[in-house]
């Protein structure tokens, strides 16, 4: 299982994700044409996607999903409010939509995808664990964590999670006050050392592979973000991979079932 992202931030979010002949995006909120361009550099058309999952209705994740709606059949998958939104917000993507679940698995090409709320300021924000030949996280835009994603992450071995900003840098920043209270509240999104407690808990059940997204372009910096995750983790004995994913540009992460670089053990509540 291989998940690439396209781009990463408040400026656009978008990743492919593929195993075997089934490939999702998560969330389209960059150009429908820098979409396309991204996935023809990977040997893909969209006729090959099999659906886009939508973890919630900001535009820097349903940017393209107008154009999606206009030129393709591609199933747009989301949970019933963020559907909802969508229905009111993008023209003609009724055809388009399927709502999905929310904790529960269902299949989307050969994957099982478990959707799971997370904590942000847009109704019914959710992430995602897939699951296949290995089992993959996925979880940004969100202010702490939440008891499902406690709930629903553990056993991954790969996981995609939000460092969005480093505290001192966004107090001490250009932002005006109501946007860092925005930030920092509990539906806004995870600072590096909230990131950091998140990957232990990863890590304690299994986790080898981390990447870090969704940093702010202000407020964060790449080499900050994972020395803050690297050091918190190390030491308290962890060691696995982490990487930052750009605003633009490729980057990739591989899952693959069975690996266990953290830790020898998986907790039980691996089980979704």
């Amino acid at each position: 299982m291989r998940l690439v992202t396209f781009a990463s931030g408040s400026t656009g979010n978008c990743a492919l994700l593929s195993a075997g002949d089934t490939h999702i995006l998560i969330d389209a909120g960059i150009s429908m044409r820098r979409i396309v361009h991204c996935l023809r550099r990977l040997g893909l058309e969209m006729r090959d996607v099999a659906g886009v999952l939508v973890t919630h209705s900001h535009r820097d994740h349903t940017a393209a999903l107008q154009m999606l709606a206009r030129h393709t059949e591609t199933a747009v998958c989301a949970p019933r409010t963020v559907a909802g939104e969508l229905r009111r917000t993008v023209f003609d993507i009724e055809k388009n939509l399927r709502v999905i679940p929310v904790g529960e698995r269902f299949a989307l090409g050969d994957l099982a995808v478990t959707a799971f709320r997370t904590s942000h300021d847009s109704e019914e924000s959710v992430g995602f664990r897939f699951s296949g030949d290995a089992e993959l996280g996925f979880c940004t835009d969100t202010g702490c964590v939440t008891p499902e994603m406690r709930a629903c992450l553990p056993g991954v071995d790969a996981a995609v999670i939000e460092a969005n900003h480093d505290e001192d840098m966004l107090l001490s920043g250009p932002y005006p006050w109501s946007l860092k209270r925005r930030v920092l509240s509990e539906r806004g999104h995870l600072s590096n050392a909230s990131a950091a407690e998140l990957a232990l808990y990863l890590c304690e059940n299994g986790t080898g592979k981390l990447l870090l997204a969704h940093l702010s372009r202000k407020n964060n910096r790449p080499e900050l973000a994972v020395n803050t995750v690297e050091t918190y983790l190390a030491a308290r004995g962890y060691f696995p991979q982490i990487q930052a994913a750009p605003m633009d540009g490729f980057c990739r992460i591989e899952a693959e079932g069975g690996e266990r670089v953290c830790c020898p053990s998986v907790s039980s509540a691996a089980a979704v």
